[in-house]
């Protein structure tokens, strides 16, 4: 390996697209200029480009394998500029081998793949941006196009592991860049709603990043990397693990439209591979947070264990609480991964004999019913977080008594119905909750149909039981 960069993907970088607007980023075109006139220096046989923005899987890393790659950023009016490169596919393969051997998801991209999710092969914006500045000084470079995958963030390190291992290999002199953006919720008039967990995230991950601290990078807390809107993070945790040990040297951050933008160099001065403290680290912090949480979501996370190693439901332990044993209730369970839905399923009135009954059944449907979603493997089950929502008995009502933050509803016309929780990111108004509710079962809005609310008693893991 002869170089590792981040760079930032921001198409109001380039000037026909920008225009006078690039001025307000000069800090960071200067800084992109300054790593593509050291990429000319080295002047690799090959470039690895980590971004967010081709074909994204929940469950895989994509890589493009066809013999060329070309894209333009005519999505932002700016159709002449145009890049094209050869892909090393000696180099991607050996990757792909490397990853499936180490039993991590990876997909070959193709133009005939793509046709089934009506894609185009081509390459993103996230890849033109930081590769425009490449081009200007070096061309002669073949290119490895990788999209990362929703897969866990040690996998994704693990990936990176691979990446390093595989150049070594195949001895030829590589340069990688990680494409990604800090938060996009930094200012209020920005493109995207703000969050006080943006700036913390960008001066965070800053900070470890030239201190060189993979472990606290991987420590960073999921929720709040979720909240700051970021799509840089798992560029980064693959850029890691290629690195091993390392020293940063961030070339520039500035955020004037609300977005982050970091610029970064870094040196590799040994092989080093964390994997394995890092995935202690994980377990203990799953243990510490399973210690810290109430016997709803501890009989939820029990129950699911037991079914990977029995393969079938747990009986209802002895040892619980009466309320969950004697009281009869509505239940849902949902599954959550990298802050993302893996699995939701529930019961608006009761269909068991108890509460735990209603958690253990559903608790198998989420991670194993859900249509939306792929069989839950075992392999992830320390990578989820299980929330119980205990249901209270709905009540009709009017728009007026809605209340998206503490009432959830109910919406029926007909034999068809639809069900909403309350207090779901991003559901922040009465009309937003029951246009989605109305769209999950299929009802139309503009004809009468009827209304029940609904309170729950949220269980979370790590955290006490709390009413909305």
């Amino acid at each position: 390996m002869a170089g590792y960069y981040l760079m930032p993907h921001p198409p109001i970088m380039i000037y026909e697209v920008g225009k006078t607007d690039t001025q307000k980023v000069q800090k960071t075109i200067d800084s992109c200029r300054f790593i593509a006139q050291e990429i000319k220096t080295i002047q690799p046989d090959t470039i690895i480009i980590i971004t967010s923005h081709g074909p994204l899987f929940s469950d895989a890393i994509a890589l493009s394998l066809e013999g060329t790659i070309s894209g333009n950023l005519r999505q932002f009016g700016a159709p002449n500029v145009t890049l094209s490169y050869d892909i090393d596919l000696e180099l991607t393969k050996l990757i792909i081998d490397k990853a499936t051997a180490q039993n991590i998801q990876t997909v070959g991209i193709t133009k005939k793949f793509l046709k089934y999710y009506n894609r185009q092969y081509e390459l993103d914006h996230g890849s033109i941006v930081p590769l425009s500045f490449v081009n200007e000084f070096y061309q002669e470079f073949k290119l490895v196009h990788i999209t990362y995958g929703m897969i866990s963030c040690l996998d994704l390190y693990r990936f990176g592991l691979l990446i390093r291992e595989a150049v070594k290999e195949i001895n030829r002199k590589v340069v990688v860049i990680a494409s990604g953006d800090l938060s996009h919720r930094l200012a209020h008039d920005g493109p995207y709603a703000y969050s006080p967990k943006g700036k913390l995230f960008d001066e965070t991950i800053i900070k470890y990043l030239e201190a060189g601290n993979t472990e606290e990078i991987f420590n960073m807390n999921k929720k709040d990397v979720e909240e700051a809107g970021e799509c840089g993070y798992r560029s980064i945790l693959i850029l890691l693990g290629v690195l091993g040990k390392f020293k940063g040297k961030i070339l520039s951050y500035e955020a004037p439209f609300g977005v982050g933008y970091a610029v970064a160099r870094f040196e590799s001065y040994a092989d080093e591979n964390l994997y394995l403290k890092l995935k202690e680290n994980h377990l203990q912090s799953f243990q510490k947070k399973y210690n810290n949480s109430d016997d709803y979501v501890k009989l939820a996370r029990r129950s699911l264990h037991y079914y990977f190693k029995h393969k079938q439901l747990m009986e209802v332990p002895k040892d619980l609480p009466e309320e969950m044993l004697n009281n009869r209730k509505g239940v849902f369970v949902s599954l959550k991964k990298e802050g993302s839905l893996r699995g939701c399923i529930g019961t608006f009135l009761p269909t068991t004999f108890s509460i735990a009954h209603e958690i253990i059944q559903n608790t198998y449907e989420a991670a194993f019913q859900d249509p939306r979603f792929p069989k839950l493997t075992e392999d992830e089950l320390y990578d989820v977080e299980i929330s119980v929502d205990v249901l209270s008995e709905p009540t009709k009502a009017s728009i007026d008594e809605l209340d998206p933050k503490i009432y959830g509803i109910i919406v029926t016309q007909g034999r068809k119905r639809g069900l909403l929780l309350p207090d779901l990111e991003g559901v922040d108004t009465i009309a937003k909750q029951i246009t989605i509710a109305c769209n999950k079962a299929g009802i139309d809005p503009n004809k009468h149909f009827e209304i029940e609310k609904f309170t729950v008693e949220r269980h979370v893991e790590g955290g006490l039981r709390h009413e909305i």
